[in-house]
């Protein structure tokens, strides 16, 4: 499976698929940086004037609720909803929903009305949406992964889609195929939005592989390979987040089949 995975890679740079995000006002432009460093095409679209129409041209979209203005919210779901019209596949990031109730509306609606195919968060949101207690302060996890497999399962089979928890090990599951991903470094959570960029590269891999669980795995691994290869140069969080831009422009087939460290599970 390695193999299908380090795959994705060099199928997106040749491809340079079209990925319209709905994202973070914080880390917007890390959000596109990365993902046009990693070879995608982003298009930071959240008019709600053109977000239903854009969406009909791009090959995946990124919904990242971490700062859901009134604006961002009614792009969000006519976006989501354009996406099911469409058949354009969908990464939800559903950022800081265990403290904020009207997220979880929007959240609802979002599928109610629109499409998921992937649910990326960290350990405490996916927590959270899979009627676990979490552990949460403001946007960030703070409680340990424990359960957080058990989860991810259960979160899979609820929606039917794909969902990666982001932690000390990462874990994507689609209800039946679970992998435990053991790339990354600390210093990751030293920059502001290295997840929100991560949302940005599940939406590249998803743009051009039909397996949303072989696409997941192959964004969480080439982050994580980035993220460990740029710590090697720069131990600071200055530098570190120059050198993951670079990092993660020089990741490769390669270097994801003799790099990833990634543990299949049995169902």
């Amino acid at each position: 499976m390695i193999n299908d995975i380090s795959k994705v890679v060099t199928n997106l740079r040749k491809n340079v698929p079209l990925v319209q995000s709905i994202t973070n006002h914080v880390t917007i432009n890390d959000c596109a940086n990365i993902l046009l460093a990693f070879g995608g095409s982003p298009a930071m679209c959240e008019a709600y004037d053109e977000s239903f129409d854009f969406v009909k041209i791009v090959n995946a979209l990124y919904l990242n609720l971490g700062t859901l203005t009134k604006e961002q919210e009614a792009s969000t779901i006519m976006a989501a909803i354009s996406a099911k019209i469409h058949n354009i596949p969908v990464v939800l990031d559903p950022v800081a929903c265990p403290v904020i109730k009207r997220k979880v509306d929007v959240i609802n609606k979002i599928f109610q009305l629109g499409r998921v195919d992937v649910i990326k968060g960290n350990s405490g949101e996916i927590k959270f949406l899979a009627g676990l207690q979490a552990e949460v302060r403001g946007v960030d996890s703070v409680g340990g992964q424990d359960g957080i497999i058990e989860a991810c399962i259960t979160l899979a089979k609820k929606y039917k889609c794909v969902v990666a928890a982001t932690g000390e090990k990462d874990v994507v599951s689609d209800g039946t195929r679970t992998a435990v991903i053991d790339n990354g470094v600390e210093m990751l959570t030293k920059v502001t939005g290295a997840g929100c960029m991560l949302g940005a590269l599940c939406g590249g891999t998803l743009g051009v592989e039909k397996d949303k669980f072989i696409a997941t795995c192959a964004a969480v691994i080439s982050m994580g390979i980035a993220g460990e290869k740029a710590y090697e140069d720069a131990k600071l969080p200055g530098s570190f987040r120059v050198k993951l831009m670079d990092s993660i422009y020089e990741v490769n087939e390669e270097e994801i089949r003799k790099l990833a460290k990634i543990t299949f599970l049995e169902d």
